[in-house]
Order: structure tokens, then C-alpha cells, then sequence
């Protein structure tokens, strides 16, 4: 009984420099390492880069013509359809001539005896200055004479106006395109006649080769505008705003003052449209480049990351942690940005997954992102 005693009271005293030894055992174990971060990463690298004011366009025509008739009568005849191209001098719209052919024969008959009339006065007044001369007739009869001649020429002349109206009214009476273009939607059908006096145009033609597109941006970028006004790198993009190929054009126009309750410019770009791509009426997105700025160093915009300290990437180092280095964002470009600082060609910068990595996080790289395709991320 006595040793049962003595083995229990030994038990009692080990009990706690046991468990010191344990919690020191269990102290020296090292939490486990986190797993690396997966991450995407792209390539600084330096390029030619543009410099480019984004804006939003309207495409206009380069032209609007409404055509009206000159004179009135029935339209016989339709010569194209409603949304055909025409030429300039095609025959559109064909009028009752009749009328006016009547006119102008009957106006070259008239014109034809004022001018045997004219002629007959004329050879009378000669005759009678030299029987002038000569006193065989008194001064006031060829001065008589002489008045007749002139009235003769004046009646001749009316009556060759009077052709040259009626020539022009039986030219009206076909009507021509005065410009190339695009035609809209027929207002009046073969049948109907047709008045000169219509406020109503026959039809519309826009021009649509080359057209142009309007955008406004705002005023602050005007001097750097006129500063590159004539650099053959002053290009004007417009690409569809519901997408597709973007179309090049030239800056052909800068209004001359700044709205002021916008605080913007108007400008104006002017496409050849040999596709056809851009459309009256329709919006677009413009990028107007004025310049090309060459060896620059670029990265993702997506890299970026804005901290109390700054702006700054990380950067993947050798051992496959990441590091983070300050930058300096000197422009955007579309998906890139255009930087300065400790940033150098040939780093991989994280695009996707910063807000997880802090300095020397370990990394995983599950994919390396194509610059052709930044947009994409």
C-alpha cells in the first residue's frame, strides 16, 4: 500500500515538466509554407507607340444635295432606284418635255423673223447714210431710220433669250444627279406631276465617297493639336461602334472657336470609304493620332497598381517570387502604358492576380499573356 502511494505522488510531480516538454516540442515545429500564387504575366518590352486623343464620332456625308425640279410637268419616267449610286450628270428623273419643245420651236420662229427684220433695218440705215451724205434725205429721217435699226437689234436680241429660256426649260425637263452619290427614298412615283415651284425634294443624294466624320475634343489638346497640325503622323481612325475594321482618314477640319458649354473642339476627319464601312449618321469610335513616339518602354496597363507610396508593379524574380517595383505612368495607350522607373525590358510583370502577392510572395505563372491581345484580359 505504501508503494502505491509513493508511485502515485511520483506521477503528480512529473505531471508538469512533462508537459513543458511537450509545448517545446510542439514550438519547434514551423507553420507550413503558402502555396505560390497563381498569376499571369506579360513581358516589358519596348515599342513604337502613338500618341492618341480618344473621342466619339458622327459620320456625315461629305455632301448633301436635295433634288428639285426647275420646271413643272409630268414625270414620265424613274431612271433609277431608290438606293442606287449614280454619277454625276445621270439621268434621274425624266418630265413631260412636250410643253417646252413646243416653246422653244416656237421661240426660234419668232427669233428667226426678228432677225430678217433686224437685218432688212440694218441695210436700210446704211442706205440712208449715204443718201445722207449726199442731202438727198434730211437728217431727221436718218435719224429715224437709224432709231428702227437699233429697235430691230434690241427685238433680236429679246427674242435670242427668249430661245436660250426655252433651250433651258427643255433641258430641266431631265432631270441630271449634280453630284456622285448615293440616293435615298423617292418622294414622288412616274404619274405624278411635278411642280418647279415644290419646296419638297424629288430625292436626296449623299456623297459617301470620301466622307466625313465629326468628333469633339475637349479644349485642353487643342495646342498640342495645332502643334501637329501637317506632321504626316497626324492620322484619324474610325472603327464601327458596333465593330470591325477601323477606317484611316486625314484631319481636315478644326472649328473656330471652343464650345463653351462643353469646353470642347469640334473637329472634322475626312475617310476615302472605298468599303463603305462608314455609314451617315451612324457613331464610331475615333482615335486621332498625333504623333509616334519611338523606344517606348511599355507594360499592361492592367499591371499598374496604385499604392499610398505611389504606383508600382510587381515583378517576377528568378526564385519565382514577386517583387515590387515603383513605376512612373507617363501616358495610356488603348491597353498599354507607357512607364519610367525601375522597371526594365524583358521583366515579367503580373497583369492578373496582384491582390494576393505582397513582397516575395512566392508565384506560380498559369499563363503568359499575348501583347497582341491585351484587350482580351
Amino acid at each position: 500500500m505504501r508503494n502505491a502511494v509513493r508511485s502515485f505522488s511520483l506521477t503528480l510531480a512529473g505531471g508538469p515538466l512533462l508537459g513543458l516538454l511537450l509545448l517545446g516540442a510542439c514550438a519547434e515545429k514551423k507553420a507550413p509554407p503558402s502555396p505560390p500564387v497563381p498569376v499571369t504575366v506579360a513581358t516589358a518590352e519596348r515599342r513604337t507607340m502613338p500618341f492618341e486623343l480618344p473621342a466619339t464620332g458622327t459620320v456625315e456625308p461629305l455632301q448633301t444635295v436635295a433634288v428639285q425640279a426647275q420646271v413643272s410637268g409630268i414625270l414620265q419616267r424613274v431612271a433609277f432606284r431608290e438606293g442606287d449610286e449614280v454619277k454625276q450628270g445621270q439621268i434621274l428623273f425624266q418630265l413631260d418635255a412636250r410643253p417646252y419643245r413646243a416653246a422653244l420651236d416656237q421661240a426660234s420662229a419668232i427669233l428667226e423673223r426678228d432677225r430678217a427684220q433686224a437685218a432688212n433695218a440694218t441695210q436700210e440705215a446704211k442706205r440712208y447714210e449715204s443718201l445722207a451724205e449726199k442731202e438727198y434725205v434730211t437728217s431727221q429721217q436718218y435719224d429715224q431710220v437709224r432709231t428702227t435699226a437699233a429697235a430691230a437689234q434690241a427685238t433680236l436680241a429679246g427674242s435670242q433669250a427668249a430661245v436660250d429660256q426655252a433651250r433651258l426649260n427643255l433641258q430641266y425637263a431631265t432631270i441630271r444627279a449634280p453630284i456622285s452619290g448615293r440616293t435615298g427614298s423617292l418622294l414622288l412615283r412616274e404619274g405624278n406631276l411635278v411642280r418647279g415651284s415644290a419646296t419638297e425634294p424629288l430625292v436626296q443624294i449623299n456623297r459617301l465617297r470620301p466622307i466625313l466624320v465629326r468628333f469633339a475634343v475637349p479644349a485642353s489638346n487643342l495646342p498640342l493639336i495645332q502643334a501637329h497640325l501637317g506632321n504626316k503622323e497626324m492620322v484619324v481612325r474610325a472603327e464601327p461602334s458596333g465593330g470591325g475594321d477601323p477606317s484611316e482618314g486625314a484631319l481636315s477640319f478644326i472649328d473656330n472657336a471652343v464650345d463653351t458649354t462643353t469646353g470642347t473642339i469640334l473637329l472634322k476627319g475626312r475617310f476615302p470609304n472605298d468599303d463603305g464601312s462608314l455609314w451617315p449618321g451612324g457613331f464610331v469610335n475615333i482615335r486621332l493620332q498625333l504623333y509616334v513616339e519611338p523606344d517606348a518602354l511599355v507594360i499592361p496597363a492592367a499591371a499598374v497598381v496604385s499604392g499610398q507610396q505611389g504606383s508600382f508593379v510587381f515583378v517576377i524574380q528568378p526564385d519565382s517570387s514577386a517583387a515590387t517595383k515603383a513605376v512612373t505612368v507617363s501616358r495610356t495607350a488603348g491597353d498599354f502604358a507607357i512607364v519610367s522607373g525601375d522597371v526594365q525590358p524583358g521583366d515579367q510583370v503580373v497583369v492578373d492576380g496582384q491582390l494576393r502577392l505582397r513582397q516575395g510572395s512566392k508565384v506560380q505563372i498559369k499563363a503568359v499573356a499575348d501583347s497582341t491581345r491585351l484587350g482580351a484580359l
